[in-house]
């Protein structure tokens, strides 16, 4: 099998002149572990026989406290060496919409679960990708870095990071909400009738379409962006392992905002777009079940199957910068057909 190796290289700028090697990576977003990790890396190439070392200075094995000069080339092997014992390999298929040496976006159907768990140990996407791993890629070591995860019947976008520079990085990124994420969802009613209305309180609000507040990064036609916030604090059920509720004395803050893209009044169903603020467990279900506005199919919150045999949500669309290049990316996803199915006429895409 191949070595799961991710190299990167960098000059030594003016500004770092006198700093040590541990305080310049540390300004790149290099942890503690990961630091601790390179200085203890040396191995042999399987393949080539060359020794491994986690960090080399002008060609050279170096310590996090060696002294930079600028223009100094410093090379990082991350050297994966973890595993997740307890992930099995799953032949299953996998829809990946993305991938480069440090991460991966991954297309999710509806019905998968993330995570392995107690009955369900070798059927979610964990163990899809350990087979991925093992058998595409080549690497003897699966490591479950799996960033957003999304509900076993929700489908769509996420990502998984391929080494732990790009975990660690992704998941401060998430910590400071710097990934963005767009839903579409088919909830029961005229969700419209959310605007202005006194029964919601001061925890639904109304954004006029002509405010400063409309997000001008939405790939959506002009006046046409999200303009109705549910603001609820969430927490855990009492009695309950799985579900959430709206707790305004413990609950967490939490933030969704949503717009109506079609309303089918024969079946008294809007579909929605919702982007998060903030990432609650079941934030989406919980706060539109608050509101009166269950999404169909949800078995947790509102049970009724005659339209959808799951929750009608779908993550469409990711925006984040890519935590090693800083590139910019977006990626969406047409919404699935079980969805479609119902509101035929709408292309969110731009």
């Amino acid at each position: 099998m191949a070595v799961n190796l991710r190299t990167l290289e960098y000059t030594i700028p003016e500004s770092f002149r006198g700093e040590t090697v541990g305080a310049f990576l540390r300004s790149l977003g290099y942890s503690r572990h990961i630091i601790y990790h390179l200085r203890n890396t040396s191995a042999i190439h399987p393949e080539t026989g060359e020794s491994i070392f986690g960090m080399l200075l002008n060609g050279s094995k170096t310590w996090a406290k060696c002294i930079l000069s600028d223009g100094d080339r410093l090379k990082i092997n991350i050297l994966e060496t973890e595993i997740s014992e307890h992930v099995e390999e799953s032949c299953i298929p996998l829809n990946i919409i993305y991938e480069d040496d440090d991460l991966l976006v991954i297309n999710k159907p509806a019905g998968m679960p993330v995570h392995p768990s107690m009955g369900h140990y070798k059927d979610t996407l964990g163990n899809a990708l350990c087979w991925y791993t093992h058998h595409v890629l080549g690497y003897p070591q699966y490591v479950n870095r799996i960033i957003n995860r999304l509900d076993r019947d929700t489908s769509g976008l996420l990502i998984s990071a391929k080494n732990m520079l790009s975990a660690a990085l992704l998941g401060d990124m998430v910590k400071r909400r710097e990934i963005h994420r767009e839903y579409l969802a088919i909830a029961d009613g005229d969700v419209s009738s959310l605007s202005g209305c006194e029964c919601s309180g001061l925890y639904v609000s109304h954004r006029s379409q002509d405010a400063d507040t409309i997000d001008t990064n939405c790939v959506y036609p002009a006046g046409s962006c999200f303009h109705m916030t549910i603001n609820a604090p969430i927490g855990r059920k009492q009695d309950s392992v799985i579900e959430r509720c709206i707790d305004f004395k413990n609950g967490e803050y939490s933030v969704t905002h949503l717009r109506q893209l079609q309303y089918r009044p024969d079946k008294d169903l809007s579909l929605l777009s919702l982007k998060l603020e903030t990432g609650r467990t079941h934030q989406i279900r919980v706060h539109l079940n608050y509101v009166g506005h269950p999404l169909i199919g949800d078995f947790l919150y509102h049970p009724e199957y005659q339209d959808m045999q799951r929750q009608a949500l779908h993550s469409w669309r990711l925006r984040f910068r890519h935590p090693i290049t800083g590139r910019d990316l977006t990626f969406q996803s047409d919404l699935p057909e079980d969805m479609k199915q119902l509101f035929p006429s709408i292309n969110p895409m731009p």
